[in-house]
């Protein structure tokens, strides 16, 4: 028996029953379901799909949900996209503020606080990178290294800090319960930093019925470093 699965990603390039069928066909073990995207009725027919295709292939398949798990965004760009330069600065605030070419709002409350001169911000999947450059009251001023497009909403990451975010959200709690009612075999929590975490994820699973595996998703530090603890629970 081969240990080693292929996990492939179903969304809307992946998501009509002739391209599944070709997909278990090369060797597909698992779906994983992203669920940082699309809306759960959307969901339900690509799983739906993925059933049938292995009932007419008669072959197991596995389902895998991921959960998006929490987030930092920088806010709403007040006149859409603005390109940051690299060697402008460029403000990141904690403060209410409608985004400009000067400044934007960031949704997590401690940036001022797990920040200093010198420390690394990644935005859109890291595709922008500042560099902090000073903190004043709500405001972390930073120098652009990476320049590009920036948008509204594009996710921010901050490696080497270790963030005090809840360990799900209401939308992942919603998902996890999409998931046991529907039958998926595995749940995957997105940034597992400690154990307690996936003990969140399994009491809601537990609580809506269900025994689906957990895949603790390690993503920064703060997990590598608790990897011994998450894999206990």
């Amino acid at each position: 028996m081969r240990k080693t699965k292929i996990v492939c990603t179903i969304g809307p390039a992946s998501e009509s029953p002739e391209t599944i069928r070709a997909l278990i066909r090369a060797g597909m073990d698992v779906a994983r379901l992203n669920f940082s995207h699309g809306a759960l009725d959307e969901h339900l027919q690509r799983i739906k799909n993925l059933r049938e295709a292995a009932r007419e292939l008669g072959t197991n398949l596995a389902l895998l949900l991921d959960i998006q798990g929490p987030k930092i965004r920088v806010g709403r760009l007040a006149a859409g996209p603005i390109e940051l330069i690299p060697g402008q600065n460029y403000t990141l605030t904690v403060d209410p503020y409608e985004g400009d070419e000067h400044k934007i709002h960031v949704d997590y409350a401690h940036l001022n606080r797990d920040l200093h001169p010198g420390s690394v911000i990644y935005i859109d999947d890291g595709l922008l990178e500042l560099r902090v450059q000073e903190i004043m009251g709500p405001d972390v001023i930073c120098q652009v290294v990476v320049g590009g497009e920036l948008n509204s909403r594009k996710g921010l990451s901050l490696p080497g800090v270790d963030v005090d975010l809840p360990p799900i959200t209401k939308e992942d709690a919603e998902h996890i319960r999409f998931g046991v009612k529907h039958g998926v075999d595995f749940v995957a929590a997105s940034f597992v930093r400690k154990g307690e975490h996936v003990e969140a994820v399994r009491q809601i699973i537990q609580e809506a019925g269900g025994t689906q595996h957990i895949v603790a998703k390690i993503e920064s530090n703060a997990g590598l470093r608790n990897i011994d603890e998450i894999v206990a629970v």
